[in-house]
């Protein structure tokens, strides 16, 4: 929310309407594309620091 309100300029409207698509493909026009999806060992590790329940 921060980075479309803040850093795309989007009035909140535009941002509540938007899909997460719509949202990726916005700050993928604006910024790039990033690295990449994190491989297996990267998903582990973050499901192990920050558990669901």
């Amino acid at each position: 929310m921060r980075l479309a309100l803040g850093r795309l300029g989007w009035p909140p409207q535009l941002f509540w309407s938007a899909t997460p698509r719509e949202l990726a493909a916005a700050i993928e026009g604006r910024f790039g594309r990033s690295g990449g999806a994190a491989d297996r060992s990267t998903l582990d590790r973050l499901m192990a620091a920050y558990p669901d329940g």
